[in-house]
């Protein structure tokens, strides 16, 4: 499914000119720290406003600022999950991902509870207090509780940044099984190259606030970095 995104925004000194599209079930937005990346999806997401943006998914518009349309987050069918899971501690995991459903009118909810369990491997950990689970397996609940909204795109970011390298080993096959078999497209920011080249499908490597280099993972590090 297509992700076509054109923003621009300047805040202070830091001007933001991004331009990209991809057919990939997984397109990372890769560059160093303040390059603009998470900048970039909290705009998709309607939680910064920009002095312009278009963004849209499948083909459906979800963002023109010069249409005047730039709906607030909850209605924008996006599921988004960041470095910390951000679960509700007084909630165990079942009712943590079930959260995910409350924002998601009946007639729109196609997710299935059942087959995302299953997909994230999280069945076992269904009674537990977040304060139980390891850093991968909460972030596998926060994934659960997006997909749960029945989005029409994910939003990842950095979301492995604060796991450990052994916890970022468990969980790499949960998202390469999400790519593979959610149906839903993502924007996954990153920094690191492996995640990068095992994960993504299409980079768009950002500096300074621009797009530099976009295309297959093989191709973008080959042309950039001369591997």
């Amino acid at each position: 499914m297509s992700v076509e995104v054109d923003i621009r925004h300047r805040r202070g000194d830091f001007a933001l000119d991004a331009r990209f599209a991809s057919l990939g079930k997984l397109t990372a937005l890769f560059g160093p720290s303040g390059s603009g990346k998470t900048t970039v999806i909290r705009i998709i997401a309607g939680l910064l406003k920009p002095q312009f943006c278009k963004v849209t998914v499948g083909g459906a518009l979800l963002a023109d600022t010069d249409a005047g349309l730039f709906p607030p987050p909850h209605r924008r069918r996006i599921g988004y999950v960041s470095q910390n899971a951000l679960l509700f501690p007084h909630l165990d995991v079942l009712k943590n991902v079930r959260y995910g459903e409350w924002f998601t009118p009946r007639a729109r909810r196609t997710a299935e509870l059942e087959r995302i369990v299953a997909m994230l491997g999280i069945g076992h950990l269904l009674a537990r207090r977040p304060h139980t689970l390891s850093g991968g397996e909460r972030q596998r609940v926060a994934i659960g509780r997006a997909l749960l909204t029945s989005p029409a795109l994910l939003l990842l970011d950095e979301p492995l940044a604060a796991l450990d390298q052994a916890r970022k080993e468990e969980i790499m096959p949960y998202l390469e099984t999400l790519r593979d078999q959610g149906g839903v497209p993502m924007v996954y920011v990153s920094h690191s190259i492996p995640e990068t080249v095992r994960l993504a499908g299409d980079v768009i490597m950002m500096e300074q606030g621009r797009v530099i280099a976009s295309g297959p993972p093989s191709l973008v590090f080959k042309e950039r970095y001369h591997a």
